[in-house]
């Protein structure tokens, strides 16, 4: 009785963790038979919690909603990470989610062991909060998100760019990610056909959501910095295209990876799309690069440049 009650805490744990397991896959990671699987399932079903089964090579098992949340099983790591989780949202930037999150603290940490608890308060005690002056976002919009992006589900949404216009994109939703006191969405621009970082607080889903869709492989630099990019990008008032007569590892390894867009040219000179609030400040910039460079597009930056040349020209008199 007890090996069943221990797999059967075990086979909820997995369930949990992902949205869908096949037979052959539960019976694999329990050490069992699938027909005991089966069993399993019934076991938690005459228990109250909803598993959902569908038949076929394609089929399997998943949690589904029932009409009370199911005690959650999580291990050292994990209750961590949730604790510290809601001590952050408490004063994050999810509108409504303050008092919500203090009292789903209270009773987490009420029952957390003490070793739990104590590492919980250190890293509590040790972190000092700096509170966003970002825009709230309705939760759930975060939580529409974070399922598409889960189930790969198309969506559609209604947008505000930065210059106030409107418009409607259909996307095809990856990942979230927060930034510097905003939430950002990262998915593939099915109209522009190519990746696209959206401000989550600009945007309203329209539901219901559009048809599955087959995952594309992620940038290659990285969510991560791929938003940090855009974001920086997206703030530039000035751009422009400049040549480096220089191959692009060397260039690459003197700018930082939020400095712009590096595109080869040949082996001994590369494009870089930069920006920033000024035609000077990016000359100066350019500068430090110790680099030969030509402008290619920006008349703004070769007036700069002229003046530059001049002012050095007149030190030398």
């Amino acid at each position: 009785m007890l090996e069943t009650s221990a797999r059967l805490l075990q086979l909820l744990s997995l369930l949990q963790l992902h949205r869908h397991w096949s037979g052959p896959e539960l019976a694999t990671r329990l050490g069992v038979t699938t027909r005991t699987v089966r069993n399993d399932v019934e076991r938690l079903r005459s228990l109250g919690y909803p598993v959902d089964a569908t038949p076929g090579v394609a089929g399997g098992y998943r949690l589904g909603a029932g009409a009370a949340l199911p005690p959650l099983l999580l291990d050292d790591e994990e209750a961590v990470a949730v604790a510290v989780g809601l001590r952050t949202a408490a004063s994050g930037s999810v509108a409504g989610m303050e008092e919500t999150s203090v009292r789903a603290l209270a009773k987490l940490e009420q029952v957390l062991p003490s070793r739990l608890r104590h590492r919980v308060n250190t890293l509590h005690r040790y972190t000092v909060p700096v509170p966003g002056s970002g825009p709230l976002v309705d939760p759930s919009v975060l939580a529409t998100l974070a399922a598409v992006c889960r189930d790969h589900e198309r969506l559609r949404f209604d947008y505000d760019s930065h210059s106030g216009t409107s418009s409607v994109r259909e996307v095809e939703p990856y990942r979230l990610a927060y930034l510097r006191g905003r939430w950002y969405l990262v998915a593939f621009d099915l109209h522009r056909v190519d990746w696209r970082t959206f401000r989550v607080d600009r945007l309203t889903p329209r539901i219901p959501t559009g048809p599955r869709f087959l995952p594309r492989e992620l940038p290659p630099e990285g969510v991560a910095s791929y938003v940090d990019r855009g974001v920086s990008t997206a703030m530039w008032e000035f751009r422009a295209r400049i040549r480096v007569f220089a191959p692009l590892s060397v260039v690459s390894a003197r700018l930082p990876a939020t400095a712009g867009v590096l595109t080869e040219i040949d082996e001994s000179s590369c494009y870089l799309d930069a920006g920033s609030d000024d035609p000077g400040m990016l000359l100066r910039y350019l500068s430090m690069l110790d680099l030969d460079f030509s402008v290619a597009e920006a008349p703004e930056l070769v007036d700069e440049v002229r003046k530059l040349a001049a002012r050095y020209a007149r030190a030398l008199e």
